[in-house]
């Protein structure tokens, strides 16, 4: 129970990982003073901030190379003061503001701060450089990563990186934002699961929380995309002072090292991404293509459990096990089922069951809070089912984690805003994926959004060095399909494969064959000669 424990708080926190926060004045200040010394070649404001854009939407080379007439090259003059890191209990790791623009039309009008983390690499003489990194999600944070993922990195790795973690913009320590809700939802997501006749509500709610994340964040909404995610990873480049960055990804992380390395192609060291979703079809179409993984990752789950019917009475067939779970959630939905003082509502237990089929090693814990349920009794659950603001970190609202996941996931693609598409994707992915078909095509807050400024970056061939890909084949949270559309877009990169049923794999998982393709690139910077399946 133990393993199966660790594996599923891991995977909790590799897919999820009020007042708003003005600026720090150190780091506005900074970026104030580094503007200015810049200003002739700032004077173009939105007008050269356009100009460094392609026509495709991706950076020029002139933009990309970071000279003193980019953002990066203006806003990397800042200074750096090194300090304790907020809600972080590692004294070796520490923290650093670095400023950005809201708006990278408008470099020279408001900042936002991102907060940066440094872990030292560990030996100063083999040191290549930086490895970036941050949370999945979106909306997860990144500033604590370093500390937890040094224990799982080789010691060639850790010689030759210092770690950096950052919070993208407006996730907790980085110029939060909230949309008024006093928790968070399940697992972070804004979702609805369509019931017959339950249309009309759930769009009004729909409707009612866009309006709300407006009042409380309007300022924020136009800004919090994937693409000025990326942009701020470059700022935060220049400001250390780095001429390139290597950079670990997981889940929605390593689609922001992909977006990055199509808008910063001569930046790019070594980059890893590990089971991105296809920024191509984000969000909505993403959310419609993983139904069926959905349906496969509970089927297999049902499979496991009857065959231990002995030790958990959930069923000795798949379907008995299929209609026990369903069951205690459909009855959740009628009315909340209390045991010890806990009301468990039916998005928490499908928030539990989604994150349990994420990987096979936590099936027997998943199996085991279902059947404690069943029979009336607390069940075990080692992680919370709604995320919880960062201890020690104030300002931060209390549905951080859910605001930025749904400004992110609304501002990274378009939506379909006629209520009536979702009607029809409701019917067609209801009859042929019953489990998750209601909740995946139901309408969301994106319908009402405001509408973004900036087209969606789309992956292009470029002059980045090729990356390496890393996935499960039978990856649940981001079907397998994501990984190879990332791997073949991107010129030159290649993949490195697992069978198995899990997320992000790289380094947790502990495949051998995996870990070590990853370690060689890591430090020699050499791609596999074609891609490996392990």
């Amino acid at each position: 129970m133990g393993g199966s424990r660790r594996v599923l708080v891991a995977v909790f926190a590799a897919v999820f990982g009020a007042v708003l926060a003005a600026p720090p004045a150190a780091a506005a200040r900074a970026a104030d003073s580094a503007v200015a010394a810049s200003q002739g070649a700032a004077s173009q404001g939105a007008d050269s901030a356009a100009a460094e854009r392609s026509t495709d939407g991706t950076e020029s080379t002139e933009a990309a190379a970071g000279g003193a007439d980019s953002v990066a090259g203006r806003f990397g003059r800042q200074e750096l003061h090194w300090g304790d890191c907020a809600g972080v209990a590692d004294p070796a790791l520490r923290c650093t503001e670095v400023a950005v623009p809201l708006d990278y039309h408008r470099p020279n009008g408001r900042k936002i701060t991102i907060v940066v983390s440094r872990l030292p690499a560990t030996d100063p003489t083999r040191r290549r450089g930086v490895l970036l990194t941050t949370g999945g999600g979106p909306g997860g944070p990144g500033v604590p990563l370093p500390s937890s993922l040094a224990p799982l990195l080789s010691s060639e790795v850790r010689a030759r990186y210092d770690l950096i973690g950052f919070d993208m913009r407006f996730v907790e320590r980085s110029t939060p934002i909230g949309c008024g809700q006093d928790v968070e939802e399940p697992g972070g997501y804004w979702v609805r699961t369509a019931t017959s006749g339950s249309f009309p509500a759930d769009t009004a709610e729909a409707r009612a929380y866009a309006r709300a994340c407006v009042r409380a964040a309007g300022w924020a909404l136009p800004h919090a995309t994937t693409a000025n995610a990326a942009r701020d990873m470059d700022v935060i480049r220049a400001a250390l002072g780095e001429e390139k960055i290597s950079y670990l990804g997981g889940s929605y992380a390593g689609m922001l090292g992909a977006v990055y390395s199509t808008l910063f192609p001569r930046r790019v060291d070594r980059f890893v991404l590990d089971s991105p979703p296809n920024p191509d079809t984000v969000w909505r179409a993403y959310e419609l293509a993983r139904t069926p993984a959905f349906e496969a990752g509970t089927a297999a789950f049902a499979a496991w459990t009857a065959q231990r019917n002995a030790d958990y009475g959930l069923g000795d067939t798949a379907q008995k096990v299929t209609d026990a779970v369903t069951g205690l959630i459909r009855r959740a939905r009628t009315a909340p089922i209390v045991v010890a003082g806990h009301a468990w509502t039916s998005d928490e237990l499908g928030t539990l069951l989604v994150v349990g089929i994420y990987d096979e090693r936590s099936f027997g814990l998943v199996a085991a809070a279902f059947a404690a349920l069943a029979a009336g009794r607390e069940p075990f659950v080692p992680f919370p089912l709604r995320p919880l603001p960062p201890a020690g970190v104030p300002g931060v609202p209390a549905d951080n984690h859910t605001a930025t996941n749904m400004a992110y996931r609304c501002g990274d693609g378009p939506w379909p805003r006629d209520p009536r598409d979702y009607l029809r994707d409701i019917a067609s992915y209801s009859e042929r994926y019953p489990l998750f078909g209601p909740a995946n095509a139901n309408i969301t807050p994106c319908a009402f959004w405001p509408r973004i400024e900036d087209e969606p970056v789309r992956l292009s061939a470029n002059r980045s060095p090729g990356v390496l890909v890393t996935a499960a084949l039978r990856d649940v949270a981001v079907p397998i399909a994501n990984s190879r559309a990332v791997a073949a877009r991107i010129r030159g990169s290649r993949m490195v494969t697992i069978d198995a049923h899990t997320h992000a794999p790289y380094p947790a998982y502990g495949n051998a064959c995996l870990n070590g393709a990853v370690d060689a690139f890591l430090t020699t910077g050499t791609l596999p000669a074609a891609d490996v399946a392990c």
